[in-house]
């Protein structure tokens, strides 16, 4: 494993060499909320900064909005979070999150020590992503056996990060508040700033995939950030 990753990363650095000279193009991008917002930022910064000749066309939406854009050409490439099913693409694990439960620190359960069980889930009022979105969909593919998505209080459905974290955040009061699942990577500017807590519940690893159509060829520029990613 250790010297196929090696292997990758050389392979890499030497399609980055080869297209060091290309001075112009553009590529359209669609990407997941999450990456778009924490993850991919910085890496298409340092990419405009390497190659300042190419422009970068970022949409976003849910998970199941990149994989329609790609499969329809509207899209060079995708960026989501999870295992969706889309035979037609091409899909690479470029990244990993975790998916965890927060809620505001005056919540009944802001100090608890042990795990969560699957009556703690059904008792709690959710604050959730919209179907479709890849958050929602590896929660619920998450939770223990026995429970499923319909046993759950969903209180609210919103269709964006930063309005599900806004909502549990300010949601603490008369004993009782929201609670969500959602990217370790968006919660943790209000973890860090007390305006969340993270509860005892463990949620297995996601991955972030490229996605690229396997019967359209790719532009040399769509390549150059491909091997930048």
């Amino acid at each position: 494993e250790a010297r196929a990753v090696l292997a990758r990363a050389e392979a890499a650095e030497r399609l980055l060499d080869e297209l060091a000279g290309l001075k112009r193009g553009s590529v359209r991008l669609f990407a997941s909320q999450t990456i778009a917002a924490y993850w991919l930022p910085p890496r298409m910064a340092a990419f405009a900064q390497s190659h300042p000749g190419i422009e970068l066309h970022l949409s976003i939406g849910n998970t199941h909005q990149v994989i329609e854009a790609v499969l329809a050409g509207q899209a060079e490439l995708g960026l989501i979070e999870g295992a969706e099913d889309a035979p037609r693409l091409e899909r690479t694990r470029i990244a990993a999150d975790r998916l965890i439960v927060v809620a505001a620190p005056g919540h009944p359960l802001a100090d608890r020590d042990r795990e969560l069980a699957a009556s703690d889930l059904k008792a709690l009022d959710w604050a959730l992503r919209e179907a479709g979105s890849g958050t929602r969909s590896e929660f619920e593919a998450a939770l223990p056996r026995g429970l499923a998505a319909s046993d759950l209080k969903t209180a609210l459905v919103l269709p964006s990060n930063e309005a599900i974290l806004t909502a549990v955040a300010a949601s603490a009061g008369d004993g009782g508040g929201l609670v969500t699942a959602i990217s370790e990577l968006a919660a943790r500017p209000l973890i860090e700033a007390g305006r969340l807590v993270r509860l005892p519940l463990e949620l297995p690893e996601r991955p972030f995939y490229r996605l690229r159509h396997r019967e359209r060829g790719a532009s040399r520029a769509a390549e150059a950030f491909t091997a930048a990613l």
